[in-house]
């Protein structure tokens, strides 16, 4: 008897939770996008991306790659929690003629890979181009970020990244990253150069401390009252992407005045066509406005003042004093007409950027590579033995034409 009250007890709590479910689906479908506070979510970005993505030549495959709950051997789950649930990488693959060299671009901090949209059919005629959307940013999954340190922060970007290398099956690839997306690209490389065929970082994060003398500005700075509240907030973990969600109904409007001026009046080199700038409007609306995730890393990682808390050259004020003491060949190149989005402002240069970059990787004659008038390079070689772990070409940066 006491058997059947307990079946009977289990089966109607399991038809209520299938009841309350089935209200909450009916609700979400009848109530319209525009009756939320925060109208967005996953299905709405990943839908923002596909109209972005509308534009290109170039047929591509969007999948959500699985990478499980946590790295093998773990006790840390990608969500910190105890559920086995499953985490996804958004990723979109470009059609490539056989043989091409493999290219993974990593987008960077309050971005997604839908950024890279101006480079995608340049790109994809030379390489077999592969972008992601790193965990908790545009259509990845957003798991709840509780992470409590500089190493904890930096092993979930890279862990889930070797995720998700596994289960594409990737080895031996060329790896780009831009700002943020440059320093866990780079932090990736020395972590596992052996699947890194070619680090390409463009205006990569990470290259200053507040050790650097240059930081001396911010010291005065913190000691204003200003100075004093911006580096509360950026210690209390506040984001832009706060502020968006904050203003429900009327974030895409901040969205759309931000983006009509960064990429349009303010812009340093091409500006965007209507029809681009409006897509792209929506859907950096829809990946800022999303629930917060990956975005909650920035306290850990860089210090007020967007100083790393962990540089990739410790005491080194940028990229040009970095290479001086790189131990691997190293490559700077430099791209006119273009701001730290250089791939949206002048995506000709940086194509052709990239492609010098790569040439050693690729069959055309390589003269040919950079015969572009709206390119300036000024390369520097560092010839050094490698005497450490990294076998690869190591860096180059993108700089804004001073």
């Amino acid at each position: 008897m006491a058997e059947e009250i307990s079946k009977t007890a289990s089966d109607s709590s399991g038809a209520t939770a299938a009841a309350t479910n089935a209200a909450k689906s009916k609700w979400k479908i009848l109530r319209p996008n525009s009756l939320r506070w925060i109208p967005t979510s996953t299905d709405y970005t990943i839908a923002a991306e596909k109209r972005l993505l509308s534009i290109l030549k170039t047929p591509y495959v969007q999948e959500q790659v699985n990478i499980g709950s946590g790295p093998p051997g773990s006790k840390v789950r990608w969500f910190r929690s105890s559920s086995n649930e499953s985490r996804y990488i958004n990723t979109v693959t470009f059609d490539a003629k056989e043989g091409s060299p493999t290219l993974v671009m990593v987008h960077g901090y309050g971005a997604s890979q839908g950024f890279f949209f101006r480079n995608f059919d340049a790109l994809a005629s030379r390489f077999r181009v592969i972008a992601i959307d790193q965990l908790g940013w545009g259509g990845s999954s957003r798991p709840d970020f509780t992470c409590k340190s500089t190493e904890e922060t930096e092993a979930w970007f890279i862990d889930s990244f070797e995720e998700w290398r596994k289960s594409k099956n990737l080895s031996n690839f060329i790896l780009l990253g831009h700002s943020f997306g440059g320093y866990v690209a780079a932090k990736y490389a020395l972590k596992h150069p052996e699947h890194v065929q070619h680090l390409v970082l463009v205006g990569s994060a990470g290259f200053t401390a507040e050790s650097d003398p240059k930081s001396e500005w911010l010291t005065k700075f913190r000691a204003t009252w200003k100075g004093a509240v911006l580096n509360h907030l950026w210690e209390s973990n506040f984001t832009p992407q706060k502020l968006v969600r904050g203003l429900g109904p009327w974030g895409p409007g901040l969205v759309n005045r931000y983006t009509s001026a960064r990429f349009g009046a303010h812009s340093e080199g091409t500006e965007l066509t209507n029809e681009e700038s409006r897509l792209l409007t929506d859907y950096v609306y829809h990946t800022l406005a999303a629930k917060a995730s990956g975005e909650l890393c920035l306290k850990y990682i860089f210090s007020f003042g967007a100083f790393a808390r962990k540089p990739l050259y410790k005491a080194h004020q940028s990229a040009v004093e970095a290479r001086k003491h790189m131990k691997v060949p190293c490559e700077i190149i430099r791209v006119p007409q273009g701001g730290h989005f250089v791939f949206i402002d002048n995506p000709s240069g940086f194509h052709s950027a990239v492609l010098y970059a790569c040439r050693k990787h690729l069959s055309q004659d390589q003269d040919s590579l950079i015969k572009n008038n709206s390119l300036m390079v000024y390369v520097w070689f560092s010839r050094v033995q490698c005497c450490c772990s990294l076998h690869f070409n190591f860096i180059i940066y993108m700089y804004k034409r001073i």
